[in-house]
């Protein structure tokens, strides 16, 4: 960041104005989760007198962006914006894309002050929007409630500064690690509540990749059924040696499936490149154990998510959460950061990033 931005940042009270309408924001940009791809999730409210006078939210990639739809938000309430104060959950665009730049939309409403929770990550636009606010005479505030803001666009921070996918490895294990029995049975591992969290995940999900022998004992169909009739489903990858395009097309007739050779740890760099120029921001890996393995060896995954059934399965031949080669030393396991824990239902979510 730099250095004279930081002159913006305020570390005021959690519990102050700011603080509260920059919740309402994000809680705004959180409707449009999984609808907005490869932009980001934005919300906005513009605050007079203190009162929220206009709300708005990006709703989809093409579709003007929050601050426009705050605006006229306000405008169908006859509000007027003039000397009022913009909460916006992303720094607002500077330049032409598929919309007009908002910094001009917001300088033509003679807005008196802007609260940013956090910058444009593309170091090309990074900052300038804040410069030409403050061009205009308008105060502006950077880095209220950053963090969930942070949080809430990770995927597609990632996408836009590395060119490559977030990388989401979910599985559902039994209390003693394991995913199926040594036929391969997993049905189900664990119970509703953790497979509507998967539903959600799938929302977020460009793309979502399984293991061959997943797709054939399990004939998953990698779909987002909650809501019904969701409109952006994900491309699915099927990663298998053996598999061929016409076998795949008897899973996947629809022919939204893709197969994906994975031979040695260079082939991941290879495949998150392609897809990140493909526009796909959050990749899904949803199994089996051998994937798994596979993608934390080659350091391709970003964030973990297990989700651990109270059962006890047993049987040393019943397949484990994760495959692989098998460390000599207890010291080669890999730690989690930022580690939480959500409960649904009776099952465990353990969630954490790869890296710090």
């Amino acid at each position: 960041m730099d250095a004279d931005l930081c002159d913006n940042i305020r570390l005021d009270d959690p519990d102050s104005p700011d603080h509260l309408f920059m919740r309402e924001a994000i809680a705004l940009a959180r409707m449009a989760w999984g609808r907005t791809t490869p932009n980001p999730m934005v919300g906005a409210v513009i605050v007079k007198d203190g009162e929220i006078i206009g709300r708005g939210f990006h709703y989809k990639a093409g579709e003007p962006h929050a601050e426009i739809n705050a605006f006229s938000d306000a405008e169908r309430h006859h509000r007027d914006t003039e000397g009022a104060t913009l909460y916006v959950t992303l720094e607002p665009c500077s330049s032409y894309g598929r919309t007009p730049p908002c910094v001009d939309a917001i300088i033509a409403r003679r807005i008196k002050r802007v609260v940013i929770a956090c910058l444009d990550p593309n170091p090309n636009h990074c900052g300038k929007a804040v410069e030409l606010l403050e061009e205009a005479g308008i105060e502006v505030s950077v880095g209220v409630e950053n963090a969930d803001a942070m949080e809430l666009n990770e995927s597609f921070f990632k996408w836009i500064t590395a060119k490559r996918p977030f990388v989401i490895l979910k599985m559902a294990m039994t209390l003693d690690g394991k995913i199926a029995t040594e036929n391969g049975d997993s049905k189900y591992v664990t119970d509703t509540p953790a497979r509507s969290r998967v539903q959600t995940l799938r929302r977020l999900a460009d793309a979502i990749m399984v293991g061959g022998d997943t797709c054939r004992i399990d004939h998953p169909k990698l779909t987002v059924r909650e809501p019904a009739n969701w409109e952006c489903q994900p491309l699915r990858l099927i990663a298998s040696r053996s598999m061929e395009e016409e076998e795949l097309a008897e899973y996947f007739p629809d022919g939204n499936a893709e197969l994906v050779r994975l031979e040695e740890n260079e082939d991941w760099d290879k495949l998150l490149e392609e897809l990140g120029s493909r526009n796909i921001v959050t990749l899904l890996i949803e199994g089996g154990g051998e994937l798994a393995a596979s993608a934390l060896a080659a350091d391709a995954v970003d964030y973990v998510e297990f989700h651990i059934a109270p059962k006890l399965l047993g049987g040393r031949d019943s397949r484990p959460v994760l495959g692989g080669e098998s460390p000599e030393f207890m010291s080669l396991a890999r730690k989690l950061y930022k580690v939480t824990t959500e409960q649904y239902g009776e099952d465990i979510a353990v969630c954490g990033y790869t890296r710090e």
